[in-house]
């Protein structure tokens, strides 16, 4: 079999992850292979591609031979993640402080201002992901290549959690980015750690507290992928 035009597996690949982190597909939710494939417009072989690049990702729980769910993403999964991002990020933001660039300034300051822009408009989908791209410059900032690829895997499941908690006070969130931007700015690696932790720390209770309008019961991916089930009903 030729392989896949890397364009149609990128396509499909982004196409999917989008509709994900966006929430256009659930947590839980029975992925058909037939119906992705036509609503993505491609074939079946660059959507399974995708499915496993998505599934190194995380976002996406694969059954051989059955099928694929877009993975539940509990209460614990929330937990787990603020206690990597406790550490990981913290460091990230310590080190982009000493070595960013002007372009990663630019970058940073134009994710806030993009943020502000679409708290105006009332736009909680840009707001999300406005707020997440933040977090991804200062990671590309960072200049540290192997604490950019412990984080990689991290960045859609960090996105995800921008949209499903994306309730939370999105303003408040904002004027802390640009209290780090500030830090990082004057290259105060301290101030800039000190501030990150406060960010991930002061969010890790009102994340969780919404995980519970959210977070669908006990998904058994065998069962939902054996039959015709689409997936888990929505709380």
């Amino acid at each position: 079999m030729p392989d896949t035009p890397p364009s149609r597996r990128e396509s499909a690949y982004e196409a999917l992850k989008a509709r994900i982190i966006g929430l256009d597909l659930h947590p839980g939710q029975r992925l058909v292979e037939r119906d992705i494939a036509t609503e993505l417009g491609v074939s079946r072989v660059p959507l399974r591609e995708a499915l496993h690049r998505l599934e190194n990702e995380g976002l996406v729980v694969l059954v051989p031979r059955q099928g694929a769910i877009v993975a539940p993403f509990t209460r614990d999964d929330v937990e787990h993640l603020f206690e990597v991002r406790e550490s990981v990020e913290v460091l990230a933001f310590r080190l982009a402080a000493l070595r960013r660039s002007p372009a990663d300034l630019a970058a940073m300051a134009a994710a806030v201002d993009a943020t502000r822009i679409a708290l105006d408009a009332r736009d909680d989908a840009a707001t999300a992901a406005a707020n997440a791209g933040f977090h991804a410059v200062v990671v590309q900032a960072c200049g540290n290549p192997l604490l950019q690829s412990m984080l990689a895997p991290l960045d859609a499941r960090v996105r995800w959690l921008f949209h499903l908690t994306k309730r939370r006070d999105t303003r408040e969130q904002c004027e802390e980015h640009a209290a780090m931007l500030a830090a990082i700015e004057r290259c105060d690696a301290g101030l800039a750690a000190d501030l990150a932790l406060q960010h991930v720390t002061s969010g890790r209770e009102p994340s969780l507290a919404l995980a519970a309008t959210w977070a669908s019961a006990p998904v058994d991916p065998f069962e939902v992928t054996r039959t015709r089930n689409r997936g888990p009903r929505r709380h």
